[in-house]
């Protein structure tokens, strides 16, 4: 029981070293402090989301999870520079770390369908599940789908900038190669657009 406990505590212990250091990565569940040099009333801790965000004035919502403190300082600092006359001073830390349970792997994954499907809206799914296995639990698509152009929207939870994976889901369904069906991630969007006049 006292090696267990040791363990635990070295673990502990190195984490927030790691955190301390710059080099740890946040996660869902942590609650980090933010202060604004400039702005004291803009202080304040915030729980990082089961998405992996937070929300803090004049910036909105952050993506924290999976970024060092420096980066979402960054992205603090750039999202509530314009109410301010020079770029603001952010600081953030770690206040609590996750707790152990907040940390194991997701039981699901919550993706949005939206556009021309007969289930549109937020769908859990297993971890591991692909596309086309999403798409077969949304009750398929509307006779208006433009099947052809079928979208995977992901954002990186690094920089945040979106990625858009074009699908051409009839192609699949008359036998070409499964290139396109890829494992969905949290917060993934997929988007069945209208089809065009003659398409």
């Amino acid at each position: 029981m006292k090696r267990f406990a040791f363990l635990f505590l070295s673990l502990f212990v190195a984490t927030s070293a790691a955190a301390a250091n710059g080099n740890y990565l946040i996660q869902p569940g942590d609650t980090i402090r933010i202060e604004v040099l400039e702005d004291a009333t803009l202080n304040r801790t915030a729980l990082v989301l089961p998405d992996g965000k937070i929300s803090f004035p004049f910036a909105g919502t952050v993506t924290a999870a999976g970024r060092t403190l420096s980066q979402v300082e960054r992205a603090v600092t750039a999202g509530i520079a314009s109410n301010f006359a020079s770029e603001p001073t952010v600081y953030v830390s770690v206040a609590n770390l996750a707790p152990a349970a907040a940390v194991t792997a997701l039981t699901t994954v919550n993706i949005y369908v939206l556009g021309e499907i007969n289930g549109p809206g937020l769908v859990q799914v297993e971890p591991g599940t692909t596309l086309l296995q999403a798409l077969a639990q949304t009750g398929g698509f509307t006779k208006f789908a433009a099947t052809k152009r079928v979208q995977l929207r992901r954002r990186d939870p690094n920089t945040g900038a979106e990625k858009v994976y074009k699908i051409n889901y009839r192609a699949l369904s008359q036998g070409a190669a499964v290139g396109g069906n890829v494992v969905l991630a949290e917060g993934d969007v997929i988007l069945v657009p209208e089809r065009r006049l003659f398409e």
